[in-house]
């Protein structure tokens, strides 16, 4: 039992860099996600995920795999989508979804040739599946200071920022807060990409966010109990997902992220709150 699920993390520096990595992601992508879900917004975040490509991108062609230079391109690319996306739904006929799907589409394919002008499969590889595996001390103090910083503002701003996704027109109505705790928000969501980014890369990075929220929606319906679950449910999935791509010799990252949506289909069938069996299961009369 020993060798099977603590050794790889005793022997090996890398593995214990991952797992660490792998942590903070799971921390500060747990309320992202949770609200990202409560708002309608799961696939925004996909789509935000694809935005940052190209901005990674250009800091890549320019400064190599340097880490400050991909960092910035990729939080200025995905501010900058997520305000223009949000600027041509309000000023013209197109809904938002359908301005992200277009800005999502442009952006995958940009990054794509932009890092085919300069760099090898293995590069673009690296940029949209990460290499959870290689995260260096830079990278650590990265991801630890976004998850700090996330977790942080998420204390600050828990209040309005419920009341913001319950009910928009009460906080309104009481105060102007709705739109700058809607513009952090889209901040923290870019800055946890980008952070993922690192580790999972553009394709993946979104997962640690949404599925662990979504199982965690699954077994209770309480917004603070959920952001502890998802929490700890991205921590198991991060563990288990190492353990065994270090046993199966298989990537790390597509297979933490095959854990979380494991995870999300038992939920699917046993959670508590609304699964598939409680769904089902005769009640009697008055029960909830």
């Amino acid at each position: 039992m020993f060798e099977n699920l603590i050794s790889p993390f005793v022997e090996f520096e890398f593995m214990r860099r991952a797992l660490v990595g792998s942590i903070a992601l799971s921390m500060a992508g747990a309320p992202v996600g949770v609200f990202l879900m409560l708002r309608r917004m799961s696939l925004t975040g996909d789509a935000m995920a694809h935005a940052i490509l190209p901005g990674a991108a250009i800091g890549y062609l320019l400064a190599g795999l340097s880490l400050g230079a991909m960092t910035a391109g990729g939080l200025i690319a995905g501010i900058v989508v997520a305000l223009a996306s949000g600027a041509v739904a309000r000023f013209t006929a197109l809904r938002e979804d359908a301005t992200l799907a277009a800005f999502y589409l442009i952006s995958l394919a940009l990054g794509v040739t932009i890092v085919s002008l300069r760099g090898s499969n293995v590069d673009l590889l690296h940029l949209l599946f990460g290499s959870v595996l290689a995260l260096d001390d830079a990278t650590l103090l990265l991801l630890a200071a976004i998850s700090t910083l996330t977790l942080f503002i998420f204390a600050l701003l828990y209040r309005p920022l419920v009341m913001e996704t319950l009910d928009p027109g009460f906080l309104a109505s009481v105060s102007g807060a709705g739109a700058p705790t809607q513009l952090i928000f889209l901040c923290l969501v870019v800055l946890n990409l980008v952070g993922g980014f690192h580790a999972l890369g553009t394709l993946l990075a979104v997962g640690i966010m949404m599925l662990p929220a979504a199982a965690a929606r699954l077994w209770v319906a309480d917004v603070t109990l959920a952001i502890a679950i998802a929490m700890g449910i991205g921590i198991v999935a991060s563990y288990l997902g190492l353990v065994i791509s270090y046993k199966a010799g298989v990537p790390s990252g597509p297979v933490i992220i095959l854990v979380c949506g494991g995870i999300y289909l038992l939920s699917l069938l046993f959670g508590r709150s609304s699964g598939l069996i409680r769904l089902l299961r005769p009640r009697w009369h008055l029960e909830a």
